[in-house]
């Protein structure tokens, strides 16, 4: 198959089946390398519901996606076979069942040996697809997570799994290795000090968006870590943008990073690994002409193009 996105010449951007980038529909167990899919379960929100219309909408914008990276200078549909592998089946008003049928969809996807960006979902769906990746690559993952919030929170309501802890498990779990785990775009407010008990316990490193105000973006990217051979996994938050750039979220805090901050960061990431990432909580029903959607599209893009980039050949 030549997995090229659908020509714009042939099918205006506005016509055509819906796919993540224009994109052919295949099996899971089909020929491409990286796989595209959406997760669309919201139900460990704690505030705005919304994120399970996500997939649809990001496959939407993705429309207008292309290929050529000018910074990175290469155009990742040249460098990989990429598809949308459909949508991971959920139960929107059943977590257990829903965890499995996303770790057990994962895992046939890992099993076929293909790398994968999800689209979420809230975020609590990266915990069970973690799992998954750990049982896969039997051992823990080095972890990028851009969020406003630190999501190392306790139970609430005395329910244990919901957007705000899936971190907290996934460290617990030994999913993740928190040694080689960041965060950011971090902010407050925080419901108290003992907030940070956790990241500060296990070793994480918090990049606050009071580090990357305080100098020139130019400055902050130097501070990145260089990571390993380690398959890593980087889960975008979009709640890591100011609300002015990502209205459409769930937990919307000012003061947060701007579309091309949150750019140049994953330009400068220097992951050679990557086997996964994600974008969640994505919120339609509160978007404003798709910009929180469109949002997600380039996060992708730049996962690509990371991915792309470490291709050898």
């Amino acid at each position: 198959m030549d997995y090229k996105p659908l020509s714009g010449r042939e099918f205006p951007r506005f016509s055509g089946l819906k796919t993540f980038f224009r994109l052919p529909h295949v099996p899971v167990d089909a020929d491409y390398e990286v796989g595209i899919f959406g997760i669309p379960y919201d139900g460990g929100v704690s505030y705005r519901p919304g994120p399970r219309f996500a997939p649809s909408a990001v496959r939407e914008m993705s429309s207008l996606g292309r290929g050529f990276h000018m910074t990175r200078e290469l155009n990742w549909i040249e460098k990989l076979k990429v598809a949308d592998i459909g949508d991971c089946q959920t139960v929107p008003i059943d977590q257990t069942q829903t965890y499995q049928r996303i770790e057990n969809f994962v895992g046939d996807v890992l099993k076929n040996k293909k790398k994968f960006l999800a689209c979420g979902g809230d975020h609590s769906t990266t915990l069970p697809v973690l799992r998954a990746l750990r049982k896969h690559y039997g051992k823990p993952l080095q972890f990028i997570h851009f969020d406003a919030h630190l999501d190392t929170y306790p139970a609430a309501w005395g329910c244990e799994y919901h957007h705000g802890a899936f971190a907290r498990h996934a460290v617990e779990e030994g999913l993740v290795d928190p040694k080689k785990m960041i965060q950011i775009g971090i902010r407050g407010p925080l419901a108290g000090g003992d907030d940070l008990d956790f990241v500060n316990k296990n070793g994480i490193r918090v990049f606050s968006m009071d580090d990357i105000r305080e100098n020139h973006i130019n400055e902050f990217v130097k501070q990145l870590p260089t990571f390993d051979d380690t398959p890593a996994y980087i889960s975008f938050d979009v709640d890591c943008l100011d609300p002015a750039y990502a209205p459409g979220t769930g937990t919307p805090v000012p003061g947060g990073m701007t579309s091309y901050e949150a750019q140049r960061i994953l330009r400068a990431l220097k992951i050679p690994n990557l086997v996964a990432g994600d974008v969640v909580e994505i919120s339609p029903p509160f978007d404003h002409c798709g910009i929180t959607s469109l949002i997600g599209v380039d996060v992708m893009f730049e996962f690509l193009c990371i991915m792309a980039g470490n291709k050898k050949s």
